[in-house]
Protein backbone atom coordinates (compact mmCIF):
# COMPACT_ATOMS: atom_id res chain seq x y z
CA UNK A 1 0.00 0.00 0.00
CA UNK A 2 1.26 3.35 -1.32
CA UNK A 3 0.87 6.19 1.57
CA UNK A 4 2.36 9.61 -0.50
CA UNK A 5 4.20 11.81 1.24
CA UNK A 6 3.52 15.25 3.39
CA UNK A 7 5.93 18.39 4.10
CA UNK A 8 9.45 18.63 2.97
CA UNK A 9 12.00 17.87 5.91
CA UNK A 10 15.72 19.40 5.75
CA UNK A 11 19.19 18.05 7.50
CA UNK A 12 20.85 21.34 8.32
CA UNK A 13 23.87 19.33 8.69
CA UNK A 14 24.20 18.04 5.25
CA UNK A 15 22.94 21.40 3.61
CA UNK A 16 26.51 22.71 2.29
CA UNK A 17 24.63 25.81 0.66
CA UNK A 18 24.88 25.02 -2.64
CA UNK A 19 21.59 26.59 -3.98
CA UNK A 20 20.76 23.65 -6.31
CA UNK A 21 17.44 22.72 -4.76
CA UNK A 22 16.24 27.23 -4.82
CA UNK A 23 17.82 27.26 -8.47
CA UNK A 24 15.74 24.14 -9.59
CA UNK A 25 12.45 24.52 -7.68
CA UNK A 26 9.84 25.45 -10.30
CA UNK A 27 7.73 27.70 -7.80
CA UNK A 28 11.04 29.20 -6.40
CA UNK A 29 9.70 28.76 -2.90
CA UNK A 30 13.11 27.93 -1.34
CA UNK A 31 14.93 30.98 -0.23
CA UNK A 32 18.79 30.27 1.42
CA UNK A 33 21.34 32.52 3.26
CA UNK A 34 24.85 31.54 4.01
CA UNK A 35 28.38 32.78 4.11
CA UNK A 36 31.97 31.69 3.98
CA UNK A 37 34.39 31.29 6.59
CA UNK A 38 38.19 29.84 6.34
CA UNK A 39 38.33 25.79 6.63
CA UNK A 40 40.54 25.29 9.78
CA UNK A 41 43.54 23.47 10.68
CA UNK A 42 44.98 22.94 6.90
CA UNK A 43 48.17 22.32 6.59
CA UNK A 44 51.10 24.71 6.56
CA UNK A 45 51.68 26.01 3.21
CA UNK A 46 48.35 25.04 1.87
CA UNK A 47 46.41 28.09 0.02
CA UNK A 48 43.09 29.27 2.05
CA UNK A 49 40.41 27.70 1.37
CA UNK A 50 36.75 28.61 2.83
CA UNK A 51 33.07 26.80 2.77
CA UNK A 52 29.85 28.05 3.17
CA UNK A 53 28.30 28.19 6.66
CA UNK A 54 24.18 27.99 6.37
CA UNK A 55 22.54 30.69 8.08
CA UNK A 56 19.01 30.53 6.98
CA UNK A 57 17.17 28.13 5.09
CA UNK A 58 13.44 28.61 4.43
CA UNK A 59 10.04 26.64 2.47
CA UNK A 60 6.93 29.15 1.90
CA UNK A 61 4.34 26.22 1.40
CA UNK A 62 2.08 28.92 0.17
CA UNK A 63 4.16 28.63 -3.13
CA UNK A 64 5.45 24.94 -2.80
CA UNK A 65 4.12 22.44 -5.22
CA UNK A 66 5.32 19.24 -3.45
CA UNK A 67 6.40 18.45 -6.48
CA UNK A 68 9.83 16.99 -4.92
CA UNK A 69 12.41 18.68 -7.63
CA UNK A 70 14.45 19.84 -4.57
CA UNK A 71 15.14 16.41 -3.27
CA UNK A 72 15.58 14.56 -5.82
CA UNK A 73 18.12 17.19 -7.03
CA UNK A 74 20.09 18.01 -4.01
CA UNK A 75 23.09 15.53 -4.41
CA UNK A 76 23.74 15.91 -0.48
CA UNK A 77 20.53 14.60 0.71
CA UNK A 78 19.97 17.23 2.92
CA UNK A 79 16.22 17.18 2.06
CA UNK A 80 13.65 14.94 2.32
CA UNK A 81 9.83 13.74 2.42
CA UNK A 82 8.57 13.38 5.63
CA UNK A 83 5.36 11.89 7.01
CA UNK A 84 4.31 15.07 8.80
CA UNK A 85 2.48 18.13 6.72
CA UNK A 86 3.21 22.03 6.82
CA UNK A 87 1.40 22.94 10.04
CA UNK A 88 -1.77 25.29 8.23
CA UNK A 89 -1.65 29.26 9.30
CA UNK A 90 -3.87 31.91 9.38
CA UNK A 91 -1.61 34.03 7.50
CA UNK A 92 0.66 33.74 4.54
CA UNK A 93 3.94 34.70 7.05
CA UNK A 94 3.25 31.72 9.55
CA UNK A 95 3.31 29.40 6.01
CA UNK A 96 7.33 30.27 5.66
CA UNK A 97 9.22 27.55 7.56
CA UNK A 98 12.87 28.29 8.51
CA UNK A 99 15.62 25.65 9.79
CA UNK A 100 14.26 24.61 12.86
CA UNK A 101 10.70 23.72 11.72
CA UNK A 102 11.99 22.24 8.86
CA UNK A 103 14.35 19.96 10.59
CA UNK A 104 11.08 19.20 13.21
CA UNK A 105 9.75 17.93 9.88
CA UNK A 106 11.65 15.10 9.85
CA UNK A 107 10.25 11.80 10.38
CA UNK A 108 10.91 9.34 13.53
CA UNK A 109 13.19 6.92 13.56
CA UNK A 110 11.62 3.70 13.16
CA UNK A 111 12.01 0.27 15.17
CA UNK A 112 12.64 -2.56 13.00
CA UNK A 113 9.52 -4.76 12.34
CA UNK A 114 9.82 -8.25 14.08
CA UNK A 115 7.62 -11.26 13.20
CA UNK A 116 4.25 -11.77 13.30
CA UNK A 117 2.54 -13.06 16.49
Amino acid sequence: MTTGHGAITLEPQACTSCMICARECPAWCITIDSHTEPVPDLPPGARARTHNVLDRFAIDWSLCMFCGICIEECPFDALAWSDHHAAPSGDLAGLVHEIEQLAALAPAETEPETGSA
